[in-house]
């Protein structure tokens, strides 16, 4: 399902970022002060526009409620800020903001940012590599399952209708047609496969479905 972002700041995360969301069918928005990088920009978003994102006047102008997320991604930690508090103050809460360091981040928490909306491109990526570095060799839960034609395994944030609710209560067989087959706790990291239907959902949890791809579109 095509989604609308908006991106705030084209530097080398802001122009990565519009190229693949747009790569996956996703509608982009990308904004910068620098008329020459919105240029730059243009043939990969669906609109760039200039704008200074640190007066709020200029955000008030754009069609940024519309979009599921906005994307702030400022390498300067004061613009970085003042334009999530203008974001906010204009009304905009769907915000993800990217952090230079753990100051930064603590600071856009402080905002009122969930942890989750929060990325460290640099710390993120080492992370990402450490856990793929640590499971070369090891076998991968989806190297067990032949996937059919029309049948996807796919990652789903536990919503927060379902924190607290055990695995049958939530249903999704009967509700979406989908199958929990893993739960993976984002704090520890632990992977608890084949999950029993006395399983309480927690906040954090992501679940892998399984399931045919138009039930996996309807989540």
């Amino acid at each position: 399902m095509s989604k609308q972002f908006v991106v705030i700041g084209l530097g080398n995360t802001g122009s990565i970022l519009v190229k693949q969301l747009s790569d996956l069918g996703h509608s982009v928005l990308a904004i910068d002060k620098d008329p020459e990088i919105v240029q730059d920009i243009t043939s990969f978003a669906a609109q760039a526009v200039v704008a200074d994102f640190s007066k709020k006047k200029m955000l008030q102008n754009l069609p940024l409620k519309n979009a599921d997320f906005v994307i702030v991604c400022i390498g300067s930690i004061e613009n970085s800020l003042i334009t999530v508090l203008n974001l906010k103050e204009t009304g905009v809460s769907n915000i993800i903001a990217k952090a230079t360091d753990n100051a930064h981040s603590a600071i856009l928490e402080k905002m009122g940012l969930s942890i989750d909306n929060i990325f460290q491109p640099e710390r993120d990526m080492a992370t990402e590599l450490a856990n793929k570095l640590d499971k070369l060799g090891k076998p991968n839960i989806l190297d067990f399952m032949p996937l059919m034609d029309g049948y996807s395994v796919m990652e789903w944030k536990c919503p927060k209708n379902l924190i607290g609710k055990t695995l049958m209560e939530a249903n999704l067989i009967n509700k979406y047609g989908v199958q929990v087959i893993a739960i993976k706790d984002i704090k520890s990291q632990k992977l608890n496969a084949v999950p029993k239907a006395q399983y309480e959902f927690c906040e954090g949890d992501i679940l892998f479905l399984f399931g045919p791809d138009d039930a996996l579109d309807k989540v």
